[in-house]
């Protein structure tokens, strides 16, 4: 049996002893090296985090400048800023990007649309704790549940805009434009630094064109915020420059007339100053409600404006491009007169056609038994298509091309109207590079009557005819009037405002024979004054003297066999009416442009929404009474 060996207590002493000393040098060291560490930061790196912890604790923060207002002629304002409320995340505090989205879909509506944009934002340029709207127009209701429910959405925010407000929504799209959400190829046009708070941009129009002016410059703020990235106060503040109000020369009340008395056409009027070039009424129907796309339109609401066969977003007054038709014969009566290619006593004996050669091609003139023996001025009372016939085949398409372009067709000229089209002036040269094909006779007799190639915007008509009315002198139409002051008298007043076009006035127009603008514009008052002007019936009871021409467009061929017979047409594939006019005569203060898509005769269809424009400017009337309209319809032809 062998014995156990009693423990030794000595040796088990021994070496509790070494370890604990070693122990303890191992706490020293690790305690020196802590306190090392806290003199390391605490002492030598104290400047540097202090200004990390600052940094984290204060923030600089863009602040969005307010966005200049528009106002109308007499003051009226037409684009307005109203504060909403919207619901935005930060993506540097948002830890489950997913659930914070499920949560505020079951707190307020939020549609999958909403969060893909929402995405589609979240992948854009952005600041560092710049937050991403995900809805706007939140209600009381709906800010009050997320503001309950905050301790549960971290990184999410209640933030307070201000978003464009149209009041007169449809009245004043085409005229003024809109804005809408900046996107990624806008901001790479932008100084990246004064649109770093901003969330919209003019997208159309007024809105569009004048965009540095109406838009301000940035400002910032230093503000502290907490744990959360909540903003607790503001340290320091540059306040933001808001953007300049702007006045246009659009008058509301005229406008608005204009609209009523196009309302359930498609159709456009155009309204100038001849004075100064300021555009008073600028109408395409239909329109659309502006105010759908500030925030974003839905796909529906969209498609619905996309597919209408009514063509709403389409701006008919500066990019409808149509065959003007008889308007344009004053014009090329002068080139015919002014360059020597006829003499003001030029005669023609209209038998209902005019042949190129003996046997040919017949010409036929509306007038199906013609109008006899014509000159200068009954061929403009009368809208006589052989007169043109004639002189243009004499004249041919060299003087006639440079005439109309010294009024403006083929070009644009407006100033600021970023939409506009100029249009198609043709000649040897365009049909050449644009038909492969010579310049015929032919054409030169359908380019006299304002058919065959040449389009012209009702822009254009509207600038050619302040330009008759000035005898020659340019007049470059325009939108703005000047800068919104208040003024404590008036109420308002029209400061100055220099702006650089990037564009020179064209020449006026100098005629070889100056005294021709006489018998020009003679011949376009006895259109509406003569006793056998197309128009006369639209100058009944009028209290002024006005000059104007009547036009009509043909949509579709008529064969030389056939009769144009509107009723057995589909009603888009009548004939456009068209009509220009100016007034009054001795002094002018509005030229008109008016087109009625398929609305038949110029002299019955649009000659009478040109003298309602114009009683409406000059002599006040508000209101159109369907009788009195009725009485003015014309039933000649053009």
């Amino acid at each position: 049996m062998s014995s156990t060996p009693l423990k030794d207590h000595n040796r088990e002493t021994r070496t509790f002893r070494i370890r604990a000393v070693i122990a303890f040098i191992i706490v020293l060291i690790a305690l020196f090296g802590l306190v090392t560490r806290f003199y390391f930061l605490q002492v030598m790196e104290h400047d540097r985090y202090s200004a990390l912890s600052d940094k984290n604790r204060v923030q600089l923060q863009p602040v969005a400048p307010t966005r200049g207002l528009i106002y109308d002629r007499n003051g009226v304002l037409l684009a307005d800023n109203q504060p909403s409320y919207s619901v935005t995340l930060l993506k540097e505090e948002v830890k489950d990007l997913d659930g914070t989205l499920a949560r505020l879909q079951e707190l307020i509506p939020i549609t999958d649309k909403q969060v893909e944009r929402f995405r589609k934002r979240l992948k854009q340029r952005r600041r560092p704790f710049e937050s991403v709207p995900l809805r706007f127009r939140l209600t009381e209701d709906e800010i009050a549940r997320i503001s309950v429910n905050y301790h549960r959405l971290p990184g999410v925010r209640i933030e307070a805009d201000l978003i464009r407000y149209y009041p007169y929504g449809s009245s004043l799209v085409h005229a003024l434009g809109y804005v809408g959400r900046i996107n990624e190829r806008e901001l790479e046009r932008v100084d990246e630094t004064n649109y770093s708070a901003t969330h919209y941009i003019g997208k159309l129009g007024i809105e569009k064109y004048y965009e540095s002016t109406l838009h301000g410059q940035v400002g910032f703020q230093k503000v502290e915020t907490n744990a959360r990235g909540r903003v607790m106060r503001v340290l320091e503040r540059t306040d933001p420059v808001p953007g300049e109000d702007l006045i246009l020369s659009l008058d509301l009340k005229l406008q608005q007339t204009t609209e009523k008395l196009l309302e359930g056409r498609r159709a456009a009027v155009v309204a100038i100053d001849p004075k100064d070039g300021g555009i008073l009424a600028l109408v395409s129907t239909p329109g659309y409600d502006p105010n759908m796309f500030v925030t974003g339109i839905s796909n529906k609401d969209y498609g619905a404006l996309r597919e209408s066969d009514d063509l709403p977003l389409f701006n008919r007054a500066l990019r409808g491009r149509y065959p003007p038709g008889s308007t344009v014969k004053p014009i090329t009566a002068l080139a015919a007169i002014d360059s020597g290619s006829v003499s003001p006593s030029f005669k023609v004996r209209d038998f209902g056609w005019y042949t190129l050669t003996k046997n040919g091609r017949r010409y036929r003139d509306w007038k199906r038994g013609g109008h006899g023996v014509v000159g200068l001025n009954l061929a403009l009372a009368q809208s006589c298509d052989v007169w043109f016939y004639s002189a243009g085949h004499k004249m041919g398409v060299d003087p006639m091309s440079d005439y109309l372009g010294r009024f403006g067709f083929g070009s644009i000229e407006s100033l600021d109207l970023p939409e506009a089209t100029r249009g198609i002036l043709p000649s040897r040269e365009w049909k050449r590079n644009n038909r492969r094909a010579p310049w015929y006779p032919g054409d030169s007799l359908n380019l006299s009557i304002g058919q065959g190639f040449l389009l012209a915007t009702p822009m254009q008509l509207a600038t050619a005819t302040a330009v008759i009315a000035n005898r020659g002198r340019w007049v470059q139409p325009r939108m703005l009037k000047g800068a919104y002051q208040p003024d404590e008298e008036k109420g308002f007043a029209v400061g100055e405002m220099e702006y650089d076009y990037g564009k020179g006035k064209p020449e006026d127009v100098q005629l070889n024979h100056p005294e021709y603008w006489n018998l020009i514009i003679q011949g376009m008052v006895d259109v509406v004054h003569g006793p056998r002007g197309t128009a006369r019936r639209s100058a009944k009871g009028v209290k002024y003297r006005f000059a104007g021409k009547t036009g009509t467009a043909q949509v579709v061929g008529i064969k030389q066999d056939e009769e144009y017979d509107a009723e057995k047409l589909a009603e888009r594939l009548r004939d456009h009416a068209l009509f220009v006019a100016f007034a009054p005569v001795e002094d002018p203060k509005i030229a008109v442009a008016v087109i009625v898509e398929n609305g038949g005769g110029g002299s019955s269809t649009a000659a009478p929404i040109a003298r309602k424009v114009m009683d409406a400017y000059l002599v006040g009337e508000k209101e159109v009474e369907s009788t009195e309209f009725e009485s003015l319809m014309g039933y000649d032809h053009d």
